[in-house]
């Protein structure tokens, strides 16, 4: 049994967080931060964590935080994570750290994208926490940077043609689109319902920050940089992701499914379609799983990708206990077995 903490757990992630992490028999929910809500329950919070998770949320000082956890995720905005995650190591705290401070391996990408970053000398040793490509660095981590939710589609996607090289790098072109909760709970107009219901709308269009952690792991798996086109999309639901991923192939290729199915073989949260069906944001909503569907396009040459996840769960808060399974040498799927909600 260890003791976990969420720094910043009054946000989707963090509210997700703790639904799994009440299930799961190996840890202790000993801490919970939240500015906003201090001094009141998560339940009161989060009503559906009633009777479950009845912890009361603190306004803790990072110096607060050391002894009262042995393992922290820190579910906070991008830039507010460099300046909590360094003390938390420095400590000797294990971290899975869900914001984007320490997924880059460049600094000066991660500047170029986001802002000056303060804690440059962490970057060399996190570990991009995605199970099922960097498995054996996650055992051996004590800072895990949890990916982002489209890159999780996106990569997951395309890893095995990449590795086998089957497509041209240069070639991809990815058309995502996510539910409401991808832009966090903080209030902003474009998430207001009457912003979001009965439409669909592309947004950063170029300019999203997920790219160059989309670039710096797919260009891992085929050896060399390269650069995508990435477009997201809102789509008028809370949850779920669907990428719609094109590539050109140097061949025509057949067998795709086999070739996923070898590839994620020993994976339990990459389901691979059977041939002719695709994926829907539907059959994974609440779960941990990534499903797959392919098809060559022998007119156009192109391998065209369908990936789904749900963004809060695989694309964070779930996988973000896989990755704390592997770095206490729990069960993978410990407290993830969760069968997706339909309808």
């Amino acid at each position: 049994m260890i003791r976990v903490g969420i720094v910043g757990a009054s946000g989707y992630t963090g509210a997700e967080l703790a639904r799994i992490l009440c299930n799961h028999p190996e840890v202790e929910l000993t801490v919970a931060t939240s500015r906003q809500y201090a001094g009141k329950s998560l339940s009161q919070v989060f009503p559906s964590l009633q009777g479950r998770v009845e912890i009361i949320c603190e306004d803790l000082k990072v110096e607060a935080l050391v002894e009262r956890a042995d393992f922290f995720f820190t579910a906070v905005p991008h830039q507010t994570a460099m300046d909590i995650v360094p003390y938390l190591v420095a400590a000797g705290k294990k971290v899975v750290d869900l914001s984007a401070d320490f997924r880059l391996h460049d600094a000066q990408v991660y500047e170029q994208w986001y802002q000056a970053h303060s804690a440059k000398d962490l970057l060399a040793t996190a570990v991009y926490g995605l199970p099922e490509l960097h498995r054996a660095e996650i055992r051996q981590a004590q800072l895990v940077a949890n990916p982002g939710c489209y890159p999780t589609s996106v990569i997951l996607g395309l890893a095995p043609l990449l590795k086998a090289g089957l497509v041209e790098p240069q070639s991809i072109i990815i058309d995502a689109k996510s539910g409401a909760s991808g832009a966090g709970r903080a209030a902003q107009t474009g998430a207001l319902y009457c912003e979001v219901a009965d439409g669909f709308k592309a947004y950063k269009v170029g300019e999203h920050r997920h790219t160059p952690e989309i670039e710096q792991e797919l260009g891992e798996l085929c050896g060399r940089p390269l650069t995508v086109s990435f477009t997201p999309h809102l789509l008028p639901m809370s949850r779920g992701i669907l990428s719609t991923i094109y590539a050109q192939a140097g061949k025509a290729l057949s067998g795709l499914t086999e070739l996923y199915q070898d590839f994620y073989r020993a994976e339990e949260f990459v389901r691979i379609c059977p041939a002719g069906q695709y994926p829907a944001t539907q059959y994974l909503r609440g779960s941990n799983y990534c499903d797959i569907g392919l098809r060559f396009d022998p007119r156009t040459g192109r391998v065209v990708i369908l990936s789904a996840i749900d963004n809060v769960v695989k694309g964070a808060s779930g996988q973000a206990v896989q990755n704390m399974n592997l770095m206490c040498g729990f069960p993978e799927n410990t407290g993830l077995r969760i069968v997706p909600l339909f309808p």
